[in-house]
């Protein structure tokens, strides 16, 4: 015989399940929030406040600290080198990508399958393995055109920089986005070339829209990557034109010795909130595509 469990018994457990799920879900919003408050506070205190409790407030707002960052410390240039990095990469990636995907989603050819596996490879190669390769190969080259370029080209360039990130998350980008538009009904595409549009109408202008949450995915992911890179950007940017990532740790290194901690932390909230903020619009306009993407019948 089975045993009878009364209806407030049976209502209990999914409300002990959504109360565990809140507590959960509260205690990681804690551990994400609460060091990031507290690095947000210690930007503003002055040296003297850090010889105190480090749990103290600031008392006041000393924003010296980020125009020591900024100015001094070269925060400020090495923001704009990872602004200019990260978006070219995205760029370039996108570009690729995109037209791939669908091509790859859509059309028969020969050799489709080939190139499925090599992308599929290409996802379990770490590029932080293989950034001493594309290291040498980049310098045989600037020495292969040393009497064109005296000062090279390849190495210690930009825009070379965000050819690698974006070389590095095609596979990715590829996988992430044919397997959406696989997902998508061939009727639309019928529709839309009953009405006239060409092939490149129909990528651009009906596939690409309804594929906007895997396209926001795909620059998300890709973001943060390029965005929080270090090793790649250490490489191939040897000079003056550091990325924020690489700056950091020169600030970290001197802001140590200098006892000078409220520049430090300016340096790290630099690095930090634009991630966030980034993060914030687009996962509202990725929940938003998410629910209105679905077909309709």
């Amino acid at each position: 015989m089975t045993p009878i469990t009364s209806p407030r018994n049976r209502g209990d457990r999914p409300r002990a399940g959504r109360v565990l799920t809140y507590v959960l879900v509260i205690a990681i919003a804690l551990v994400i929030a609460v060091p990031v408050a507290w690095v947000l506070l210690a930007s503003l205190k002055k040296k003297s406040e850090f010889y105190g409790s480090p749990w103290t407030l600031p008392d006041g707002l000393h924003l010296q600290n980020y125009i020591d960052a900024f100015v001094t410390a070269h925060m400020g240039q090495y923001f704009f080198t990872s602004v200019l990095v990260t978006l070219l990469g995205l760029v370039f990636v996108l570009a690729v990508s995109v037209p791939a995907a669908y091509v790859i989603a859509r059309y028969e050819f020969r050799g489709r399958g080939i190139i499925e596996m090599a992308l599929l490879a290409g996802l379990f190669v770490n590029v932080n393995y293989i950034v001493v390769p594309i290291f040498l190969m980049l310098v045989d080259w600037d020495r292969a055109l040393i009497d064109v370029l005296p000062g090279g080209f390849f190495i210690d360039n930009p825009a070379v920089l965000s050819l690698v990130y974006a070389a590095t998350s095609i596979p990715f980008s590829i996988y992430l986005l044919t397997a959406y538009f696989r997902s998508i009904p061939a009727s639309y595409e019928e529709a839309a070339s009953l009405d006239g549009a060409s092939r490149f109408q129909v990528m651009t202008k009906v596939m690409l829209p309804i594929a906007r949450p895997a396209v926001i995915t795909v620059i998300l992911f890709n973001f943060l990557a390029y965005w929080n890179d270090f090793i790649i950007a250490l490489t191939l940017l040897p000079g003056d034109g550091k990325t924020l990532q690489v700056g950091l740790l020169n600030l970290m290194t001197a802001q140590k010795a200098a006892a000078d901690y409220g520049r430090l932390y300016a340096g790290m909230v630099i690095v930090i909130v634009p991630v966030l903020l980034l993060y914030a619009i687009i996962q509202r306009r990725l929940i938003e595509g998410m629910s209105s993407g679905g077909v309709k019948g």
